[in-house]
């Protein structure tokens, strides 16, 4: 999406979420701001986070987040976005 991110990701034991986002923040502010040779604002300090409990249903969610640049109007097909990628898609 032009203007957020959407993860769906499993965190593990050792870092937690605000450190995880924390870590992609800077990470890809870094490459924006190298590419663009100067240096910029890319992110918001905050973040919206939700937790999915046992009980939710993961495809549902995962189609949910990838199918967005479609209800965006992005594009015709959830396929053809090109900045989109998963490991496990059901």
């Amino acid at each position: 999406m032009p203007d957020h991110v959407h993860w769906l990701v499993q965190l593990g034991d050792v870092t937690p979420l605000a450190r995880t986002v924390s870590c992609m923040k800077a990470a890809s502010t870094r490459a924006v701001n190298q590419q663009r040779r100067m240096p910029d604002v890319v992110w918001a300090r905050a973040y919206h986070d939700r937790g999915l409990r046992k009980d939710d249903d993961l495809r549902i969610v995962a189609r949910y987040l990838i199918a967005n640049p479609l209800r965006a109007g992005l594009v015709e097909r959830v396929g053809d976005y090109p900045f989109w990628d998963a490991i496990w898609l059901p």
